[in-house]
């Protein structure tokens, strides 16, 4: 896909997801481009890339890291992340200073598009959790908690991160991670259920892969993970730095390795429900590979027998574009059908009901 296309794509979705700054900055990208200009020359060799190569992602979260790094302070001042102010109106001032970095930093720049995307998106353990607390409520026994596609491992530790809805709130109190207003609309009876019967949960093991994790403790992994993040979204850098105290304090093992792999070496434990999950990482995976990973989870739910419990527990977009009724979250408990328990907007939050979903757990 050509890089005007994928720059058009990419600043519809931050219109439609709370980010006027690269919505405009994106669009501004697109002229440039066109006009040859600074972006044009840093994206040769990326004017027809694939669309799960992220390119606009990458070229912003570069520019970003230069923002937060101290490097741009003009570009700084025009980024709340950074201590800066965005005002409407303001984006053509953003945009200059924007446009003079790239020029100026190429090989940095060019450097980090060679990096695939790396976010770790906390506002999606909300969604995550609720398929867990559903999981849990079915067979409630302790946890081995293991992720695909983990990153930097921090919704591993989602159990230690505290959400709200209405007078429903779930997770430890004091926790650095709070999401306010998780649920749009009221909370479905079977969570609210679950929350009740489940005011903590068990976690005895949290690992995790991926391809190219990154490490929570180390400042240049940490800068990654907070360029990636839209810089006028100061409840999402919130999250992010309170997940890498949680980070800090409760140990999570994320191994470089692929998702089927991973898999194969994983066997149902007594006493233990398995739960595997993940988020908005499928549209990365090779189709070849991710045939191999839904054979290991089939392999999973069909031996495990009395006294251990699985769960698979997905928040995914229908395709890699679909996101206009939220994206879903299914869950496959035991040997039961995958279910649509809910969905959720691409950041994880809000979350919500759909009317075209299929019936919630235990409906008739």
């Amino acid at each position: 896909m050509d890089l005007d296309r994928q720059f058009d794509l990419q600043a519809r979705a931050c219109e439609r997801l709370g980010s006027p700054l690269y919505a405009a900055l994106c669009r501004s990208i697109i002229d440039d481009i066109r006009d040859g200009g600074p972006c044009a020359r840093v994206l040769t060799g990326y004017e027809q890339s694939e669309p799960a190569a992220a390119v606009p992602l990458r070229l912003l979260a570069a520019v970003h890291a230069s923002a937060l790094s101290g490097v741009a302070p003009e570009l700084a001042a025009h980024y709340p992340s950074a201590g800066g102010h965005v005002e409407p109106g303001s984006e053509p001032l953003a945009w200059k200073a924007f446009r003079e970095l790239v020029d100026t930093r190429v090989e940095w720049i060019r450097d980090w598009l060679t990096r695939p995307p790396q976010t770790n998106e906390v506002g999606r353990s909300v969604p995550l959790l609720a398929g867990l607390l559903a999981a849990v409520d079915a067979t409630p026994l302790p946890i081995r908690l293991l992720e695909l596609g983990s990153s930097a491992g921090l919704n591993l530790r989602a159990d230690h991160f505290r959400w709200r809805a209405g007078d429903i709130a779930w997770g430890p109190e004091g926790s650095p991670v709070t999401v306010p207003d998780a649920w749009q609309g009221p909370v479905p009876e079977w969570l609210a259920g679950a929350v009740r019967r489940h005011p903590s949960v068990t976690v005895v093991e949290r690992r995790g892969c991926d391809p190219t994790p990154l490490d929570p403790s180390s400042p240049r992994d940490a800068l990654a993970l907070r360029a990636y993040v839209w810089p006028d979204q100061v409840e999402r850098f919130a999250r992010l730095d309170g997940a890498l105290q949680v980070a800090a304090q409760v140990p999570a093992e994320v191994t470089r390795i692929g998702a089927a792999a991973f898999l194969a070496d994983i066997e149902p434990i007594p006493g233990v429900l398995t739960v595997v999950w993940h988020s908005v990482m499928w549209q990365y995976v090779p189709k070849p590979e991710w045939a191999a990973v839904s054979a290991e989870l089939a392999r999973l739910a069909d031996t495990t027998g009395p006294g251990s419990g699985f769960a698979h527990i997905a928040f995914e977009p229908q395709d890699s574009s679909d996101d206009r009724h939220g994206f879903r979250l299914i869950a496959r408990i035991g040997q039961r059908p995958p279910v649509v328990l809910a969905r959720a907007k691409p950041h994880g939050v809000p979350t919500f009901r759909y009317p075209g979903d299929e019936p919630e757990p235990g409906a008739s």
